[in-house]
Order: C-alpha cells, then structure tokens, then sequence
C-alpha cells in the first residue's frame, strides 16, 4: 500500500458482480454482464506524528435489482460508495482512534483485500427497505385484498348464522 500511495496513480476496474459473491446474492435477476464500476486513490498526508499517513479514497458504482418491499416486484436500484480511509498500524490503534475519527480506518496489512472492502462498503450501502417511486403495480392495503378480481364470491359471515340460529329459537 505505501507503494501504491506514493504512485499517487489511481487503480480503476470493472468486476462482474458474479465475482462477489455476497453481494451477487443480493440481486435478484442476475445477469451475467451486470458489473461494478470502481476506482482506488491512495495518497500520503501529513500525520500526527513524524512518518505520514496513508489514506485510501474508495469510489463504486453499479445497479442491483431488489425487490420492493410494497409491491415485492424488481426495483432496479443504484448503489454507489464514496469512502475515504486512513491507514493505522495495528487493530489495536485501529479500535482506540475509531470513536474520534471521522474517516474509516484499516489496519495495514501486507496482503491488502480491496475488492473484499469494495464489496464491503457495497453491502453497507444497499437500501434498508428497497421500494419503488411509485409501484407499477398498485399493491393491495389490506390483509385478504387480492386487488385483481372484484368478482369473487363473498363468503358467509359465520356470526350472521349463528344470528339467524339465535332469531328461530325466539
């Protein structure tokens, strides 16, 4: 990673979402050809103490298809990330800096995982509750509304019988 940030050089790629796994499970339709577009920066900034910081500035883009929670049929959804991290040494200086940084913070590794935090960061960005604008499909609002046939038989009320049970004993 220093040497990536010394190169000040961005890395950009175009993974097929089949490629992450976690993520793939998300989408609903899966289409071989659906992809996230991304791009790494790595830079050097001064730091708090004498050697300087690396920091990793983390950009994706790409469109999964969910399923709306109103009318439970496919939303095509954007999701993007926008991320900044700054690099600490340890896990240790990692978990005393986290509650006074802004930023995300990684622990430098040397073995760095960047499609895992991509796919990470793509997760965390996904929509609680994906909806529709508006559904193309008006969705019913009551329990039993089927919204598609008007015409179906009415059933007995069971308590209007035991009524007319009630009327010929008086």
């Amino acid at each position: 990673m220093p040497a990536f940030a010394a190169q000040a050089e961005p890395l950009t790629g175009r993974t097929l979402l089949q490629n992450m796994e976690r993520l793939a499970q998300e989408n609903t339709g899966l289409q071989a050809d659906k992809a996230v577009d991304w791009e790494a920066r790595a830079e050097m900034r001064p730091g708090a103490g004498t050697d300087d910081d690396i920091w990793l500035h983390l950009q994706a883009t790409t469109s999964l298809t969910l399923i709306c929670q109103r009318c439970m049929g496919p939303v095509d959804t954007p999701v993007a990330v926008d991320q900044w991290y700054r690099f600490v040494a340890t896990e240790d200086i990692a978990m005393a800096e986290d509650d006074d940084a802004e930023e995300d913070l990684l622990v430098l590794e040397p073995q760095f995982d960047l499609l895992a935090v991509l796919e990470d960061e793509l997760l965390m960005a996904l929509p609680v509750v994906p909806m529709h604008a508006a559904c193309p499909v008006v969705p019913p609002m009551q329990a039993g509304e089927s919204g598609a046939i008007d015409d179906a038989p009415k059933k007995p009320n069971p308590f209007a019988v035991l009524a007319q049970l009630k009327n010929t004993k008086q």
